[in-house]
């Protein structure tokens, strides 16, 4: 399993980016999807989850109402919509996939597989 992920950039503070996770070498609509970030000196955190075959979608308080996760099965690919970006928001951000007969979203780190991480940056 490759995952790519793609998007990244420096925007302004309440500005968007939308995030990619494109996967080869399997079918994506197959695999949990995850979205971490972790910033400088701080620990990588769970920004975004979307189950396998319900698309039930879950968000850390930090993120809510903020982040959306979406997936196209037909492209292979995993998007995390981010809005209202702020200065904390700033991050690396991975993409990670795991097979799963749960119809839950995936929360924990414990992924099998982890794309490289793109840069977001957020200014003031």
């Amino acid at each position: 399993v490759q995952l790519q992920a793609s998007g990244g950039g420096l925007v302004q503070a309440g500005g968007s980016l939308r995030l990619s996770c494109a996967a080869s070498g399997v079918t994506f609509s197959d695999y949990a999807v995850g979205w971490f970030r972790q910033a400088p000196g701080k620990e990588r955190e769970l920004v975004a989850a979307i189950s396998w075959s319900t698309d039930i979608t879950y968000y850390p308080d930090s993120v809510k109402g903020r982040f959306t996760i979406s997936r196209d099965n037909a492209k292979n690919t995993v998007y995390l919509k981010m809005t209202s970006l702020k200065p904390e928001d700033t991050a690396e951000y991975y993409c990670a996939a795991m097979l799963s007969d749960s119809t839950w979203p995936i929360v924990h780190p414990g992924y099998e597989h982890w794309g490289q991480g793109t840069l977001v940056t957020v200014s003031s």
